[in-house]
């Protein structure tokens, strides 16, 4: 199974490193030197990495064979593929793949029908689920422990406890003001 874990962002120097936006929470496992990456493109790739480093809080790679800026921003905006076994597990006991969430059936702990999980969006604050409901339309669901209190891989579902609102247009309001008055 691939596994997109990076994509390539600007040449840094003059000597072919380029930063790359990290999308994996296990880069040391996945981009460390002498790991071979498929590309989309695919014409660019395979890339093996030849060294890595940190700098100002963004990693900065060198590719084998890219030696100066011009073919560093040759490779800019292209994606950074890693082959990984399916049955493999993240390090994490709470922690999972977006290829393992991807078309879990979301339910309430109610059991009452919300959807499907369609996309994962990583946004800096948190992740969110894009959940399609039964009737087309997407809901977003934070996936929080408070928000998402299971994930059931064998029953391939997820168990959600969502805030008034958040799935439903009932949200409670409360007011300070007293309605007697």
């Amino acid at each position: 199974m691939q596994l997109v874990v990076a994509r390539i962002g600007r040449a840094h120097g003059i000597k072919g490193e380029v930063t790359v936006e990290v999308r994996t929470d296990e880069p040391e496992l996945r981009l460390g030197p002498g790991a071979v990456l498929a590309t989309d493109p695919a014409g660019v790739g395979p890339l093996t990495i030849e060294t890595g480093r940190v700098h100002s809080g963004r990693l900065l790679l060198r590719f084998e064979g890219v030696r100066d800026r011009t073919g560093a921003e040759a490779l800019r905006n292209t994606l950074l593929i890693a082959e990984i076994d399916p049955e493999e597990l993240p390090e994490g006991e709470d922690e999972y793949y977006d290829h393992q969430l991807m078309d879990l059936d979301v339910v309430t702990v109610d059991g009452t029908e919300v959807g499907r999980i369609t996309e994962i969006s990583h946004l800096p604050s948190q992740d969110l689920f894009i959940v399609e409901r039964p009737d087309g339309s997407e809901v977003m669901i934070p996936f929080v422990a408070e928000i998402v209190t299971e994930i059931d891989l064998e029953e391939q579902r997820a168990v959600v406890a969502p805030p008034p609102g958040l799935i439903d247009d009932r949200a409670e309001t409360a007011s300070a003001r007293d309605d007697d008055a």
